[in-house]
This record gives structure tokens, sequence and C-alpha cells, in this order.
């Protein structure tokens, strides 16, 4: 198909009006968000709001889910062709679902099926080029080079708003497409259904078999032009019973349709301006819900919806004031960004939503939020949400986890969960750590003893993951259960935070209880190795041992002996213990970094990458090691290996990360770093310093106040820090308290060429651990 004159003019169109909307200098303007759509990322570039129910967002490949990994979020920057704008995503997950309600606009012929990317016009699918993309917070606009039409995507929190512009004299068509799912399976649709209500009004639903079995959502369509053409049909294939659906029996003008392979095409006409709009409101609840959730978004002004969302993030964004060169302030407010996409809001208007349990329920004073992506978010992006959402977002998260235990058929709370189910994917109870942490923050709005009770009913429940061995052996066994190393230290962390909340509540009897707990990591720590192993149900370690072995259900999770042995973040004190004392620790963490090792090692692992030496930052056990150094009096060895993972791991371009984002981790890693601290222990109230990368930061607190870091002296040649002041005060300690930043001040680096190793070396400068340093 030849480009004419117009279609040159409708792409001028385009680019003039998604001109940015986010004002020049503005945090939401120095997001990118193409930042990890490359590589393994696995983020999306569509529009969503903070803690959004919708992520509206292009997809350029589906395809089965033993092939998707590299299209965990529907859309990867190396591809030329989109099959459709689908409603849900995920944010840098490592595993995948989602991709809901897929609409394709078009003209010309109708093509039921997608077709394929290398040959192009094969089905409604579309190339496109990257020149002709624009994406910002709140905003996604294309040119689908073989429609020639040009497509604009905003969203509220539970709608999404598409605005399409077709070439001069074009027939407006639409695919709406049910059959379309992120790693996707035959019979993944358990089953689906499309109602016609009137000329402008479509409703619909499907339930999925993927990663959360029985997944429900319900939408509504609302359209800015009557339908004048509609086809409804389902397209299985080798259905053994039909029913007395026949000629003659029913309508030939079908207005509903259900079945598993469900697609329709709707055709508009030709509009005199060319232009049609589509809102799509989503529900876990009902097609009801989803039509009462799209009051949410009343007109048809595409322009001040998306100025809206574009506000909503800048008001969001502007929590941290950030002064930096230009590819770091759009890292640092890009990880921002990515780091409120999760947990999002899964809840009707009214307050119902769908828990755990399948069932609707009703919430009451909270607004409910799933995908917990816990094992990688209770580390640093829970902890950073505290610092930079309003206390009322918190206490939803938190209220959310505890709801939902209450709504499990196992009575407990939520591993890996999305739209209100559980996938019990990964290990550890850590929603433990999160609702910990907020309460030692001494976030308002949540009921202690019932969270306590949640945690503890959690951390007891003996059917998972081998806890009844854990609580009888003080391990768990790599003979009774799979990933047993990894489990023990993991499980020992989150019974530390339950010690300190329940010692806060002045439970005393409880605190007891786990803080004894929390030492179970010992038990697994081989000080003749130096390394953390598993051991088996008679109490030897297992053999024969390497280091380096990894293996999906082997000893440990998404690593291997060389990555998890520093897993004590509670009591990095007795691991200094365990490994002979100060120097001990800095010789082994300067092996785990300054290792010579072959590509292959851990090729197998797709979740093991960003790798210097055995540190993997790709994957979340590694995130802490290199602040380890402060526990053992060198945080000048911290300060020059943060400055080595910065510059390896994060850039600004489509694959500028290192790994999977994991709902913001990766992001919140950078965040909390390029501050100048991090948050090693959730629930220890304590950020242990490193070293800013940027110049200058101020965070404007949920509570009013500022707290401002500067960074005197940075550059390249000046990597390391010569001194720290806290509020005009030399600050001997390696690390803050959280109510330092809490109560407002001024955090102060003198950077210099050379290490300061006198700063922290002093037992009594070093941040918490549960037992005392020996020196």
């Amino acid at each position: 198909m030849g480009i004419r004159p117009f279609v040159a003019l409708f792409t001028a169109t385009l680019l003039a009006a998604a001109a940015q909307a986010a004002p020049t200098g503005s945090p939401a303007a120095a997001v990118n968000v193409f930042i990890g759509t490359g590589g393994d990322g696995h983020t999306f570039p569509g529009a969503s709001r903070p803690f959004g129910m919708v992520q509206l967002s292009p997809d350029t490949q589906v395809r089965h889910f033993r092939q998707s990994y590299p299209w965990a979020a529907g859309y990867r920057y190396e591809d030329n062709s989109i099959l459709g704008f689908s409603h849900t995503h995920f944010s840098g997950s490592g595993h995948s679902d989602l991709g809901d309600i897929l609409l394709m606009p078009y003209s010309g012929e109708t093509k039921l099926e997608p077709g394929y990317p290398e040959r192009p016009f094969s089905g409604y699918r579309s190339r496109f080029r990257h020149e002709d993309e624009r994406a910002e917070p709140g905003y996604y606009a294309v040119r689908l080079q073989d429609h020639e039409v040009d497509v604009e995507l905003t969203a509220s929190e539970r709608v999404g708003l598409h605005r399409y512009r077709y070439a001069k004299g074009a027939q407006a068509k639409l695919i709406l497409d049910l059959r379309q799912s992120i790693y996707d399976y035959a019979g993944k649709n358990l089953w689906s259904s499309l109602r016609l209500r009137d000329s402008t009004t479509i409703t619909g639903m499907r339930i999925t078999r993927g990663w959360a079995p029985g997944r429900q959502v319900y939408f509504a369509m609302k359209l800015s032009r009557p339908v004048s053409s509609h086809t409804l049909l389902n397209r299985e294939e080798g259905v053994e019973y039909k029913g007395f659906a026949g000629p003659g029996k029913t309508p030939a003008d079908k207005v509903q349709v259900e079945g598993k392979a469900l697609v329709a095409a709707l055709e508009f006409g030709m509009p005199e301006d060319g232009t049609l709009m589509v809102k799509v409101a989503l529900s876990g609840v009902s097609e009801d819900g989803a039509l009462a959730n799209l009051e949410e978004m009343p007109g048809w002004d595409f322009d001040a919806e998306r100025q809206r969302a574009s506000t909503a993030w800048s008001e969001a964004l502007s929590a941290v004031a950030i002064e930096a060169p230009a590819d770091m302030r759009s890292m640092v407010y890009t990880s921002l960004y990515h780091a409120m996409l999760a947990p999002s809001l899964f809840m009707d208007r009214d307050g119902r939503y769908r828990g755990p349990d399948n069932q609707v329920h009703q919430a009451k004073g909270f607004r409910y939020h799933s995908t917990f992506s816990l094992w990688d978010t209770y580390r640093a992006l829970h902890p950073l949400l505290t610092l930079v959402q309003p206390e009322q977002r918190n206490a939803d998260f938190v209220n959310s986890l505890v709801a939902s235990r209450q709504h499990s058929p196992h009575g407990i709370l939520p591993v890996w969960a999305f739209h209100g189910l559980e996938t019990w994917c990964m290990i550890g109870y850590h929603a433990v750590p999160v609702i910990a942490d907020a309460y030692m923050k001494g976030i308002k709005g949540i009921n202690a003893d019932e969270a306590l009770a949640a945690m503890v009913a959690s951390a007891d429940y003996g059917p998972y993951g081998g806890l009844e061995h854990y609580k009888k052996l003080g391990y768990v066994p790599i003979d009774l259960e799979p990933e047993a190393a990894s489990k023990t230290v993991e499980y020992a962390f989150d019974d530390w935070t339950i010690a300190r909340m329940a010692e806060k509540m002045g439970k005393k009897d409880v605190a007891a209880r786990f803080y004894r707990r929390a030492q179970n990591y010992r038990n697994v720590f081989d000080t003749k190795t130096g390394f953390v192993r598993a051991r088996k149900s008679t109490g030897e370690f297992r053999e024969p041992f390497n280091p380096v072995q990894s293996n999906f259900g082997s000893d440990y999770t998404e690593g291997s002996a060389w990555q998890y042995s520093w897993y004590m973040p509670h009591d990095n004190a007795g691991l200094v213990g365990m490994l002979g004392g100060d120097a001990g620790l800095q010789t082994k963490i300067d092996q785990v970094f300054d290792a010579k090792i072959d590509d292959k090692v851990y090729a197998h692992m797709e979740d093991i990458s960003g790798l210097i030496g055995h540190y993997a930052h790709g994957n979340e056990p590694s995130h802490h090691v290199a602040y380890l150094y402060n526990y053992a009096g060198a945080p000048w060895k911290t300060q020059a290996r943060l400055a080595q993972i910065v510059a390896s791991q994060y850039h600004n371009k489509p694959d500028g990360l290192a790994g999977n984002d994991d709902l913001g981790q990766m992001s919140a890693w950078l965040a909390f770093t390029a501050l100048g601290f991090y948050p090693v222990a959730p629930g220890s109230n304590e950020y242990v310093i490193g070293r800013p990368f940027v110049d200058k930061a101020t965070l404007n607190l949920p509570n009013g106040k500022r707290f401002a870091i500067r960074a005197e002296q940075m550059s390249v040649a000046n990597p390391y820090v010569g001194s720290v002041t806290l509020n005009g005060k030399p600050l001997a300690r390696t690390f803050l308290r959280h109510e330092d930043i809490m109560t407002g001040g001024e955090l102060v680096f003198r950077m210099q060429a050379g290490p300061n190793k006198e700063w922290g070396r002093e037992a009594g400068a070093r941040p918490y651990s549960q037992t005392g340093y020996q020196q």
C-alpha cells in the first residue's frame, strides 16, 4: 500500500496532538516510559494512573506461555508491529497474565485473526515505527501504518479512553477480541460473553485459567458513535454440544454471544472528522459494576482526560524534587513512576471487590488494592511508598492485605496476589514485613490487633512451604521441601518483623517467640564453607555442595549459595560473626563482586541477570548486598560498589534495566540509592547510608514536612563520601532513622576522590542488628 499525501498530514496531526501535556521541567516530563520495555525489563509504555486499575497499553506479540517470557508486559520495544491495545498489564513481572479486552482499530477488509508479525496484512495487526510513537505518564500515541489510523490512549483509575483518527474518506472499523491473552495457551479462556446493549454500549466478561486460576474480569465499553454494523462470533472449534441453536432458531443479527473464543467486528461508517472514541471500564465484580464505573469518566473530552492523568502523575511524582544531570534525573523519575503502578486498585466505585475466595466483598473505610508481588516489593518498594505516598494509601495497602486474609480459604495473608486471587508464586510470607514496616513507622488507619493476628496465623500455617517442619526443626529440610535454604532464611526475617511489631504493641510473649525464630537462619549457615546450605531432616547438610549451582526447585530460590548466603538483613552482626569478623565479611562480599565466572554458569536461569561476578542485580536476593560493608565498618566499599552497580545496571534507554522491574522493586532500589540510603531491613526504621547519585533532592513528605539531600563536589572523580552532616551537625553513624527524615531537615554529603576509611568504622556507628557487634 502506497503512502498517500494525506497520510503524512495525519502523522503530523498525531505528533502535534501528542505534544507533551506535562510542563517542561516537571517530574512527569522527565519520565521515560520506554525504560524497561526493551531487553528483559518487562515494563509497558501505555497509559495508567498512579496505582490505577486500568493499564491500557499496546501488545506487540502474544505467544504460547512457554515462549512468552520476553513479552511478559505484552509490549517489547524490539518489535515492529502491534496486534492491539488491551487494558490490563503487569509492570516488570517475571511471570505474567492479563492482556484483557483487546481493541484494534482498522479500515478496509475485515480480518478476524491477528496474523503474523513477519507477514504484513496477514491479519488485523499493523506495523508501526518508533518515530511515530509518543508516550508520557498517563498517555500513549502511535500511528498504525498498515491501517492508516492514529491511536491515542489515556486513562482514569478504572476507565481506559481511546481516540482513533482514521484517514480521510476511510471506513471506521474496530476489532474487539476476547481471545487474546498474555502468557496464552489452548484452553486458557474458560468462558466469555459479549452483549451489544445498544448502538453505543457493549458489555462482556471472561474467566481465565492462568496464573490466577478462575480469574474473572468484566467490562463495559461506550462508543462515541453508534455501531452501523456488527458481527459477534464465537470462533471456537470442535464444540461437541451446541444445544438447540441453529437456522431459524436464533436471531440472524445476534446482539449477544457466549463461548471461549469471542471476537467482534464493529463498523461505524465514515465519520466526517475521521474520529472514533471508545471508553472501556473494568470491574472484578459484574457487568453492572463496570457500567457504573464508566461514570468515573462521564464526557468525551480526550484532551481534558489526558491532562487529568498528567496532573495526577505530576502530583504523585512531585513527592520528590530532583536536581541531577538529565539522564540521571530521567532514570530516577522513571523509577518513581514505575514504583507507583502497583499495588493496583481493584475495587468498583461502590466499594465492592473480588477476594481470594473468588467471592464479592464490600470495602468499608479503605480502598481495596491487589497486584502484590510481595517477594520482590517488601524489600524497597513498600518502604519507599511510606515516604512518597499519602498515609491513607499505605494504610489501604495494609488493610487490603488483612482483608484478603479474612477472605482467604486458608486463613493467611497473600503471597503473590492479583485481581484479588492468590497465585502462590515465590516463597515466604512477605505481606508480614510490609505490615510491620508500616506499623513501626506509625502509619495510622491500621487495626494493629487484626494485623498482628493475620501475621501470626500466616507464620504458623504449617501446610504452607514447609512451615510445619520449620517450626519443629528450626529450618526447612531439603528432603521434605524444595528451595529449603532460601525458605529458612526468608522465614527468619519475616519472623523478626513480627517480633518487632509485637514488641511495640506490648505483646511480650509473641515478641519473644518470634525473636527466637528469627535466629533460625543460623541453622542453615555452614561456618566451615561460609555459605547458607540446605539441611536434611536428619540434620546433616546436603551433599555434594556446589555454591554456584542454581536450578528451579533446588536448594535456593532463583539463585545460588553465592547470592543467598548473605540474607539475614535483621542480623548482619551475626553474619559478621559467622564469617570471622569484619575482615571475613568484607572479603566474602569482595569475592561476590570480583569473581570471574563463565557466562554459561547462570545462563539457564532467566531471572539471574545483571551479573557483576556472582552479584545478580537483576534479581532481588542481591539487592541489599552492596550495603553490607557498612555492617563491617567499611562504608567506603559500599560507596564504590554502588557506583559500579548504578553505572552498569541502569540506563536511560529501552533496555536500561538489567532484569525484570518486578512491579517496581528494581526501580525502588535506584530511587533509594540515588538519594543516598537504602532500607536493608524493613521494620528496623533505619536506612543504611550509601552515597548519593543526584546533586540535590527534596522529599515533600506525607506529613507536610521536607527533607533535603544535597551532594557537594559530586562527580565521577569524587565517588566517595568524605563526611556527612544532618541538620548542620556531623553524622558519625552510617544510617538514618525514619524519624530523622520525617521530622524534616537536611542531609549533606561532601564527596571526595579517595575513601574515608575512618567514618563508620566503630561498632557504635553501624546500623541495627538483632544481635550485637563483637569487637
